[in-house]
């Protein structure tokens, strides 16, 4: 059966990430880490994906929840003769990391539970290692465990019921009356690890690892600044989020997915299982505005070491345990999600020149720093060395935001995060009283700025790049950043202008311009946020709130977002489930209810990550601080 990507929910333990469908198929897992190669993947290929499923037999219905404030998820199949409950969680390992981390048990655990009448449950466990690329063998050790070993992998299966091994796969049929429970656990080790049968859990270990799974969510999530209106969305928002965490390392991929399309049967398809900087660092400032500090604490020493060696040499993207050599390749074999190909693995991207990464950093750092963060000489030195390179650099052409696959332009969202980069670094030096060239920062943002406006003035409003007259939904950032107030002329005439060209159904296009890939693609999500924050920021809060309802029902059954959506169906496009969208509802849902309590002097006026900062965790004695922006004539 083929599902839509909207059909998935997560489970995570800040190593890896699986997906399960609707049907109770985990279509998606990759072990031992995220960017593994996958042991169930027929979310890219149904017929040779392979898949781990538990569900009754049909006729059902299902409905599905997470447990609350965890990630621990139940689906509930409603047949004509009973009931049946299926609890899923990838177990995590208490007590092995430091700081935010957590350990993990390279496993998926299942609890099938009658709670009324009489089902028979049935059971597949079909692993195809390595992307789908062959079938392992298949040993039954006990009626009640296996070992499915091939290649460099192997999955250790222990049930609380027989199991039989039957074409090519692992296969049960339980029958289930109310009360009784069946359990079965999936964990990964490499292929040359031998394991004892005695090493296998008995049921009571099992029980223990599911509750010690849903007490590490919970004691998570308990330190959550915010407490507003949209609580239930920005909570499972940073339960996704956190999930997306590389606990080893700091690191937050984009995505769990690969190759999940951009355009159903279309070409846009890429891996977004690594860490962009970009990606990470608004990630840990949606984090920071909801009072977590440790997550950007273990990036800061992820980014150290990954990042040693010469400015010049940062990419714009690593893998989760820094390496830098991410080769884009082809898998021929795998049909694609709905037959989008080609499925790749790796990124080419990783080599291209973003300038905006500079700004997203030093952003993240300023706030980091108003948090109270320790900025340590070591760090502050090596943020010299990156206003130093934003300095030499800011006024060449790259590829921007959006990845093009084209010739470098000058967009005016990455000029916007150099200016960003030079003036956060200013504020730092300043509040902290750090050696620096200061008054040449100045000088240097300065030129940005008359750039900027000098480009924005030559056509009335802020174009996706320097001389071209297509619009772009990455400059509704300016006000949100501190550039120019909301009301100014140019920024007035710039959100007319994205919302006439991008706008369709409520939700933004990024834009519509060549960029050397071809193909179409959804609405992307994120903008829609930053044209929230945009009315926000310009006091039309009525007009943001009933955007921002929009967007909270473009959300799947259990509150997860992908990158884009088909305005109108809402049916969700790209890999899934998506930092970036999350990282956007936390940070919306943030400025709404800080400006909701505050009447602010001067629309527009602030930059409102650090107003929002300021206001959710002023309980805790952070100063307020606002930095206001001169109205540019």
């Amino acid at each position: 059966m083929r599902q839509r990507i909207d059909d998935y929910a997560l489970l995570g333990d800040c190593h890896s990430a699986a997906l399960v469908g609707r049907d109770g198929s985990i279509d998606w897992a990759c072990f031992p880490r995220f960017d593994s190669p996958a042991v169930f993947c027929r979310i890219l290929d149904v017929r040779r994906g392979g898949t781990f499923q538990v569900c009754p037999e049909r006729p059902y219905q299902s409905t599905r929840r997470y447990i609350d404030d965890t990630n621990v998820l139940v689906t509930t199949f409603t047949t004509p003769t009973g009931v049946l409950e299926v609890t899923d969680c990838m177990p995590v390992r208490l007590g092995r990391e430091r700081g935010p981390g957590v350990g993990t048990r390279y496993s998926l655990l299942r609890r099938l539970r009658c709670v009324g009448g009489e089902v028979e449950a049935h059971l597949v466990v079909a692993p195809r290692f390595e992307y789908g690329a062959f079938v392992p063998s298949i040993r039954l050790t006990s009626a009640h465990t296996a070992e499915l070993v091939g290649g460099a992998d192997a999955l250790w299966v222990t049930a609380t019921r027989p199991m039989v091994a039957y074409e090519r796969a692992l296969r049960a049929r339980w029958r289930l009356c109310a009360g009784d429970e069946a359990w079965v656990e999936a964990a990964w080790t490499s292929s040359l690890v031998e394991r004892r049968l005695e090493a296998m859990p008995d049921l009571a270990t099992l029980r223990q690892r599911l509750e010690d799974t849903v007490a590490y969510w919970r004691e998570w999530i308990s330190h959550c600044a915010y407490d507003g209106e949209y609580a239930p969305q920005v909570r499972r928002s940073a339960l996704v989020l956190k999930a997306l965490t590389y606990v080893p390392s700091g690191a937050i991929i984009a995505a769990p997915t690969t190759s999940l399309p951009e355009e159903p049967g279309g070409v846009r398809n890429w891996d977004y299982r690594y860490t962009w900087l970009r990606d990470t660092t608004l990630t840990l400032i949606s984090l920071m505005l909801l009072g977590y500090q440790e997550e950007a604490l273990a990036f800061r020493h992820w980014l150290a070491r990954t990042s040693a060696g010469r400015v010049e040499d940062i990419q714009i993207m690593y893998d989760i345990r820094g390496h830098r050599l991410l080769p884009e390749m082809e898998l021929a074999h795998l049909e694609g999600h709905r037959g989008s190909r080609p499925v790749r693995i790796g990124n080419g991207a990783v080599k291209q020149l973003q300038l905006d990464v500079f700004g997203e950093m030093l952003e993240a750092v300023w706030l980091f720093a108003k948090m109270g963060g320790p900025v340590s000489v070591k760090t502050w030195d090596f943020l010299c060395k990156l206003v130093e390179h934003v300095c030499q650099r800011w006024h060449e052409p790259d590829q921007g935001l959006w990845e093009i696959r084209d010739e470098p332009r000058h967009f005016i969202h990455s000029k916007l995060l150099c200016w960003v980069a030079l003036d956060r670094a200013v504020r730092v030096a300043r509040t902290r009283r750090f050696p620096a060239p200061v008054g040449r920062w100045v000088r240097e943002r300065e030129r940005v700025r008359e750039y900027l406006l000098r480009e924005g003035r030559r056509t009335g409003w802020f174009p996706q790049a320097v001389g071209s007259e297509r619009a772009d939904a990455s400059v509704l950032q300016m006000p949100a950043l501190g550039f120019l107030p909301a009301a100014h002329p140019l920024m007035s005439r710039t959100v007319e202008r994205v919302r006439q060209r991008l706008e369709k159904e409520g939700l933004l296009y990024r834009y519509h311009a060549p960029d050397g890939v071809g193909g179409g693609e959804g609405a992307f999500l994120l903008c829609s946020f930053w044209l929230h924050d945009v009315l926000v920021h310009s006091g039309k809060t009525q007009e943001a709130e009933a955007l921002l309802r929009h967007l909270l029902r473009m959300a799947n059954d259990v509150g997860l977002y992908a990158e884009e959506a088909v305005p109108g169906t809402g049916e969700a496009l790209g890999n899934f489930p998506q930092a970036f969208t999350h990282m956007a509802l936390v940070a919306s849902c943030a400025q709404l209810s800080a400006a909701r309590s505050f009447q602010l002097p001067r629309p527009g006026a602030y930059d409102f990550a650090d107003f929002a900062l300021t206001y959710h965790l002023g309980r805790r004695a952070i100063l307020m601080s606002h930095f206001s922006v001169e109205a540019v004539q």
